[in-house]
């Protein structure tokens, strides 16, 4: 980590209200925090950036993935979210040693890295032993990513594991893990408890695991409002029935809620997570963004899972945007002046990918816009690529133009981990290690398959 780091003369895209856009402008880093924005900044014993054509911003946050899946990248292009319970949750999970999920999250974490997602909620339902748990924070950990590891339920077999049952997320794992890594809630890494919810399981098991969370001071992360059989269970009535509603949980999907269930999340001031890639993709349902946003609420970007969509915030963004404006032109049909007010604009999922995702992952007063105080979690986009040039709106470019190959550079908490368009860490270690599980888990596969044909 250099000392003090000088971005000089970029397009600043601050994501402060406060503060704005500022052409030509420099963000000054001291340690692991931002320390100025502004123009023309004196700092000689600074290592200076250049950013001349360049578009300068916040990282971009990431709420909601299931990093373990890395290693089985691609396996399951054409899936529902019917076919995604068995293809991957009663296929491949029960399959994964503590080594897959070490791999996938390191390889994962990396990839999130180069495509500038700095801070990534990993939703970690593959604890199917002790092991397990250790294996993926020690990937999140090797990567250099600043991350929210959600400690999720085993994935032993489908009928154990999901659909009413009766397994509760073990406590005393959950506590050990708690207290070995994550004595602190200011470090890179945090921690937070992944849960089924009602429907998935039993009451009893929903309780369980709520209390645990409250007990340990952990927030609660959800699948909640998706697809033809979940979208049916009203879970948030369901959980407000049981007394289970706070601020501190994130609602992923949401995409059946009633105007009853959007009211009780926004009454409880809870967070939300959207996915609309995947939920286009695999049937969850319309991604639910001006809904979330009629309500007060302030909804963020998630990739979900890489077995099926791509693993990078442009892609989000872009599918975000033209989902609404999709929904929209087609409820406005037969109507006068179509797609006349609350549209999302450009600069609304922007906000989405970065300050809104601090919002939700409860580190708003650390991350998600380069506010002096705040952690050093900067992005730089090469405005001057094929593909970019001439940029006419630093915004538009950013949400409609850009890719994974226009991010420069990355900083997590003040240190490079991508420089002049490569990553600094070792990936060919990571590909080698994914690309084994893959092939572990592949193998795997197939005798599991040829045993139950001949049973």
């Amino acid at each position: 980590m250099a000392d003090r780091v000088l971005i000089r003369n970029g397009y600043v895209l601050t994501m402060d209200d406060q503060l704005g856009d500022i052409p030509n402008g420099d963000v000054l880093i001291e340690g692991d925090t931002i320390v100025q924005v502004g123009r023309g900044l004196a700092a000689t014993d600074a290592e200076v950036i250049d950013a001349t054509g360049k578009i300068v911003l916040p990282g971009f946050i990431d709420t909601h993935r299931h990093t373990w899946e890395t290693a089985i990248r691609g396996c399951a292009p054409d899936a529902t979210l019917e076919d995604y319970f068995i293809e991957v949750l009663d296929t491949f999970a029960p399959l994964y040693r503590p080594e897959d999920v070490y791999a996938s999250n390191l390889a994962g974490a990396l990839e999130c890295l180069n495509a500038g997602i700095t801070t990534l909620v990993d939703w970690s339902h593959i604890n199917n032993t002790p092991e397990h748990p250790d294996a993926a924070i020690q990937g999140l950990k090797d990567a250099g990513i600043r991350a929210v590891y959600a400690y999720g339920p085993p994935n032993t077999s489908l009928q154990a594991c999901w659909f009413s049952s009766t397994i509760v997320t073990p406590r005393e794992d959950v506590e050990r893990v708690r207290k070995t890594y994550f004595n602190s809630d200011q470090g890179l890494l945090t921690m937070a408890l992944a849960t089924r919810g009602p429907g998935f399981c039993t009451d009893e098991v929903v309780r369980a695991e709520w209390e645990m969370a409250r007990d340990l001071a952990l927030p609660i992360t959800i699948h909640v409002g998706m697809g033809r059989l979940a979208g049916r269970w009203q879970m948030v009535a369901w959980l407000n029935r049981l007394g289970l509603l706070y601020p501190d949980t994130t609602y992923i999907h949401c995409c059946h809620f009633t105007d009853e269930e959007w009211q009780l999340v926004a009454q409880s001031q809870g967070k939300i997570s959207i996915a609309p890639q995947v939920e286009m993709q695999m049937g969850h349902g319309w991604p639910p963004f001006l809904k979330a946003m009629q309500y007060g609420l302030r909804p963020s970007l998630s990739i979900d899972v890489v077995t099926t969509v791509p693993g990078d915030m442009f892609t989000e963004m872009r599918c975000a945007f033209a989902c609404e404006r999709a929904r929209l032109h087609e409820a406005a049909w037969d109507e006068p002046n179509p797609v006349s007010k609350d549209v999302l604009t450009a600069r609304d999922i922007l906000k989405m990918a970065t300050i809104n995702g601090a919002h939700v992952v409860l580190q708003e007063d650390r991350i998600g816009s380069l506010t002096p105080g705040k952690k050093a979690d900067v992005i730089v986009i090469d405005a001057g690529s094929v593909n970019l040039a001439p940029m006419i709106d630093a915004v538009a470019a950013v949400v409609l133009g850009a890719d994974v190959s226009n991010v420069e550079t990355v900083l997590v908490n003040g240190r490079f981990v991508k420089r002049d368009g490569k990553l600094l860490a070792d990936w060919e270690r990571a590909r080698r290690l994914v690309e084994a599980s893959r092939d572990y888990l592949l193998e795997a596969r197939e005798r599991k398959r040829a045993e139950q044909v001949q049973a």
